[in-house]
């Protein structure tokens, strides 16, 4: 990590006598003066507020907790001592959207004692930036305060008004996997983070939380009027965290932005984080891949063995030829181990992570790929069999990095509160896929993988609060409803609309293993009553629009040999960024984002749309000034239409400058990818 500027000095600090409060309210705004907050004591109740260029954001709104076996922690306090500081520098990401990130804000430390016998300490930190803050709870080394048992978080986000919300339902069946719900915030009512508003002054707001670590994962749930509160996934007994002082909470992020598609290039979530803790990420490389996998979600073949079995040597390895042949970094290959019969995502206690079925030669495919300049990406569904497979994790891991293995896609297919852990007395303990249980189960496997030089692919897992900034193995994650949807969901899969939803949504916490790139969008064959509900065009410019630095091409070998044109840009599209700007966008209409290449002065752009076509003007002004570029536009021809005629894709080529505005045509349900190339 190179830090190219770093200033830290502490602006005041006060001590105040117990019992008095008359420093109240405190105040800190961000660096620009942009958004200013303030903290006060009602009655010894911690509150605090925030306003935007002089104008109220969230109203008063408490702070607190209530344990179990203790007094609570939501009153009765005094400020004994804040600190107010200011840091500003700018880091250099392992991989990412952005190389170079700005960290800058001012930040108020508030020391809060209550006062009582007992005399129990809190401290509450804020962050403010210019484009939003993020605090947190910090719970300090003290005799009356060791074990803590969280019975509920009082942290509150009063909002001003009825905005328009977009959210997924907390506390569901299929955890993160549903669509995108966009309603008033009067008809929400538990909701995962991110959770994304635009107030009636447009002003648009992404509620969500930073560095989740050794506790619950935080959902919002509407209490009174237009008030959100933090709700955390319990324990099986109810209790939504357990841990000893000291400690610290994950941030409470609140993004704001005037534009929509300023909320995609906010970083603060990543700054909440700590900086990297891996020595050597020589071995962490942004790549693309392809699989055996599209083919089970079709039914053209199976996971389990059998005469369709897809996990064969001979599949494997015409797969890796393919990847050879076209620079594909990876194939996954799943279904490869034992346990994939029967009835397994009911009881995920059958499979073995070190031992391959008869069909498939492991260590024979491996060697195969390096030898083809490919890797062999692994594969360990757990179906949420978590126990069972911590008790495989070691060996498993060090069986993949011994082969040559550098990335690992996990799994964690289970539907509501299944995920068990066996007590003392061998009672079995039923936990959510989001609680606190599994909070810690994803970073023991994070960590772990890190020691074997092997990156994450994590699907079925936790939310992303920008833990990739500490450990950029944790490389990318789905937690939302994928391509897959597409192959055999209900009601034909996921609305044309579905991506243009994402990167406002559920892509602010992070990268997502969407896995696009279909070419052969009805797959009559196999699945006749679903489809892809895009062109091609569109399929193409979702390399650009969401991000992962694991990027797939989730087709199959033969439907790509058989679509050269859109092969290609695939094959020239890079999985990581120097820079990353959002053009312009609207959520759930239309999107256009550029890119530029992090090991060249190329720059992609894609733009989608919704069901409704569009005709935008594009300035090119991220270009370089004084050069000339070949634009390679893969564009919707004048006839494309998602439903009815998808595969009217055309390639065009022009040059062009930063002074070119560039006439885009996005056909219903299409979309256009574009390639520039420096031409001196």
């Amino acid at each position: 990590m190179i830090l190219l500027s770093i200033l830290l000095c502490l602006a005041f600090a006060a001590v105040l006598p117990e019992n008095r409060a008359e420093a109240q309210p405190l105040q800190i705004s961000s660096p620009e003066n942009v958004l200013q907050l303030q903290f006060t004591l009602e009655n010894g109740a911690p509150q605090y507020t925030l306003g935007r260029l002089g104008q109220p954001l969230i109203l008063p709104s408490k702070l607190g907790f209530k344990l179990a076996g203790a007094p609570d922690l939501d009153g009765n306090f005094a400020v004994i001592g804040h600190q107010s500081s200011t840091f500003d520098e700018t880091w250099e990401q392992v991989w990412g959207e952005k190389r170079f990130i700005r960290n800058h804000y001012n930040e108020l430390r508030v020391q809060l004692q209550q006062q009582d016998a007992q005399a129990r300490r809190l401290d509450i930190v804020f962050r403010l930036y210019d484009d939003g803050i993020g605090f947190r709870y910090e719970f300090p080394e003290q005799p009356n305060l060791t074990e803590i048992l969280i019975d509920d978080e009082l942290t509150e986000f009063a909002l001003t008004g009825n905005h328009e919300s977009w959210w997924i339902g907390a506390y569901q069946w299929n955890r993160f996997e549903y669509l995108t719900e966009n309603t008033p915030l009067a008809a929400v009512d538990t909701v995962h983070t991110p959770l994304t508003m635009r107030t009636a002054d447009d002003l648009y707001l992404s509620f969500h939380e930073a560095a989740l670590t050794n506790y619950s994962t935080m959902t919002l749930e509407r209490v009174a009027g237009y008030t959100l509160k933090a709700n955390l996934m319990p324990w099986a007994d109810g209790i939504r965290v357990r841990t000893q002082a000291p400690a610290v909470t994950p941030w409470r992020t609140l993004q704001v932005a005037d534009r929509p598609g300023d909320l995609i290039t906010s970083y603060l979530i990543l700054n909440l984080n700590e900086p990297n803790k891996i020595e050597d990420t020589s071995w962490i490389q942004p790549a693309k891949y392809v699989g055996i996998w599209w083919e089970m979600h079709l039914d053209k073949s199976t996971w389990e063995p059998g005469p369709r079995h897809g996990a064969t040597t001979e599949n494997a390895k015409r797969y890796i030829d393919f990847a050879a042949a076209h620079g594909f970094d990876h194939v996954l290959v799943e279904g490869w181990n034992p346990g994939w019969e029967g009835d397994w995502f009911a009881d995920g206690v059958v499979f073995d992570f070190t031992r391959a079925y008869d069909a498939f030669d492991l260590e024979g495919v491996a060697a195969y790929a390096l030898e083809r300049g490919v890797r062999l990406m692994g594969h360990h569904e757990t179906s949420a069999s978590v126990e069972h497979y911590e008790a495989q994790m070691e060996e498993a891991f060090a069986l993949y990095e011994r082969l040559g293995v550098r990335a690992v896609k996990t799994g964690y297919v289970g539907h509501g509160q299944e995920i068990f852990w066996t007590d003392a007395d061998g009672n079995r303990n039923y936990e959510w896929h989001h609680g606190q249980h599994m909070v810690e189960h994803h970073q023991r496997v994070v960590e772990l993988a890190a020691q074997h030089r092997i990156s994450l692919n994590v699907h079925e897992g936790v939310k992303d609060t920008g833990l990739r900034r500490t450990w950029p193995n944790l490389m990318t994650r789905e937690v939302a409803r994928g391509q897959e949807y597409n192959a055999w969901g209900e009601n034909g899969g996921n609305p044309p609309d579905h991506v243009l939803m994402l990167p406002f949504t559920r892509n602010l916490g992070g990268p997502f293993d969407y896995t696009p790139g279909v070419v052969d969008l009805l797959f009559e064959e196999w699945r006749p009553d679903n489809r892809v509900p895009h062109t091609l065009a569109k399929e193409l410019a979702l390399y650009v629009v969401i991000y992962s630095p694991l990027q797939m091409a989730a087709d199959l070998p033969e439907n790509y040999e058989n679509a050269p044109l859109p092969l290609q840009f695939i094959k020239d599209v890079p999985a990581d960024w120097y820079d990353t700007q959002v053009l312009d966008g609207s959520i759930g209409n239309f999107i256009t984002i550029v890119r530029k290449d992090r090991n060249s002065d190329e720059w992609f752009l894609g733009s989608i749309t919704n069901e409704q076509g569009r005709l935008l003007q594009t300035p090119l002004s991220f270009l370089d000034e004084g050069r000339r570029y070949r634009a390679e536009i893969y564009h919707d021809a004048s006839d494309a239409h998602w439903e009815h005629n998808p595969y009217a894709l055309e390639f065009t080529e022009s040059e062009v400058n930063s002074s070119t505005v560039l006439p885009v045509r996005l056909a219903a349900g299409g979309g256009i990818a574009v390639r520039f190339v420096p031409l001196d």
